[in-house]
Order: C-alpha cells, then structure tokens, then sequence
C-alpha cells in the first residue's frame, strides 16, 4: 500500500512513496541520527531498514522503553537528535521517564509508537492500552499526532517544530500497516 508524499525540494515538488526505507530518510534527512527502542511488529519494516544503515546512522534495540528514553536523553545530551521506536504497551515502562527527565528538564526526542489494540482489535494483553494510549500521553502533557500517508510531511513538520523549539518529547502514533513490512 503505497501514497504519494509531496515535498518541495529546491528542484521543485518530489513525489515519492510512503516506505520504511522512505520514512526513515526522510527522518535521516531532518537530522536524526539516532535511533533506539524495544522491538515491534508493527514497526518491523522500520527496524530492518535502520539495521540495514551503514554508519548513517546509529540503531541501539533496548531491553525495556524506560532504558530506551534513558538512551534517547544521553544521546541528545551528546548533541545528537534522538528517535524512540516502541509499542504502546511501554508507554507504561517509560511514562514515568518522560514526565520526571524529559518534560522537566526539556530533552526533546521523536518517540514513534505502535498502536497495537485499536478498536479493539489485537491479542487481548494489547486492548486495554489500545483505548487509553491517547489518554495516557493527554495527561502527562504529551503532544501526539497519528501518523498517516496522507499527513506525514505535515506531521512531521509539526513533531520537528515542538522538538526544536520547546524541547519536548513528540510522539507519532502508527497504526498496524504503515511500517509492519518491509517495502
């Protein structure tokens, strides 16, 4: 399932398709360079293309999502802008993290979540999550987008923007599909 994304380039309008492989220059090409989180089928296409870099960029699976944002910090601490791939499920592990490291002390980072148990649809330990995921980033004051073909250059230009100039954590929200294969 492939879209067309259009961005303007000094050539003028680019019309490429929405793939793992395009997703990932695209974040490569807004500079980030780093990249960590604990394995999901949902963004399995994503991962296999982040281990297929060579020395692009730097791809770091974590054991857990809390030790994944404490990654994500130190690298933007060592100057580099960070992206944290994970299931929804790690919200739990890492909300903590985020609102006591990332909020208070503004440490940006592109979190890119998988929202496994949408409408209610996924193995049961993912449903309860799936309906308070949304919730959960609302509280802890969270900005989120849910990532789309359709939206992507203008969600991204809004994640960059609350990264770059507030300092805070941004989440994408990817529903099963979009980066589940490697295309």
């Amino acid at each position: 399932m492939a879209v067309s994304v259009i961005s303007i380039t000094g050539k003028g309008l680019n019309v490429s398709s929405l793939t793992s492989k395009s997703f990932i220059e695209r974040l490569i090409q807004e500079d980030y360079k780093f990249f960590t989180g604990v394995p999901c089928s949902l963004l399995s296409g994503l991962i296999y293309e982040l281990e297929d870099q060579n020395c692009e960029v730097r791809y770091v699976p974590s054991v857990r999502e809390d030790a994944a944002v404490g990654l994500c910090v130190g690298a933007y601490l060592a100057g580099t802008m960070p992206v944290l791939l994970m299931q929804n499920s790690g919200l739990g592990y890492c909300l903590n993290a985020f609102t006591s490291l990332n909020l208070i002390y503004k440490i940006p980072a592109l979190v890119i979540m998988s929202w496994r148990g949408k409408a209610g649809k996924d193995a049961p330990e993912h449903i309860i999550m799936g309906d308070i995921d949304q919730e959960l980033l609302k509280t802890a004051g969270m900005e989120y987008s849910i990532l789309s073909e359709e939206n992507c250059e203008e969600v991204l230009k809004k994640a960059k923007q609350k990264i770059c100039n507030e300092k805070l954590p941004y989440t994408l929200i990817v529903e099963k599909g979009l980066f589940d294969e490697r295309r």
